[in-house]
């Protein structure tokens, strides 16, 4: 039964998410942050890392 009901929730996400991007919105993203943006690390597809890359090459 927990089978049954937890491919339910993941089917419902799913329906979701296409549901969404049927109605014009923009397709899922990842969020801009996590271990990636930690201070010091390489970050190449976030926005704040590259900045933050570019002031550290420049100076």
């Amino acid at each position: 039964m927990e089978i049954l009901f937890a491919i339910l929730i993941f089917l419902l996400a799913a329906c979701g998410i296409g549901l969404g991007l049927a109605l014009g919105r923009g397709p899922v993203r990842g969020s801009c942050g996590g271990l990636s943006c930690v201070p010091g690390a390489a970050c190449g597809g976030c926005a704040r890392g590259r900045a933050r890359s570019a002031e550290e090459t420049s100076e």
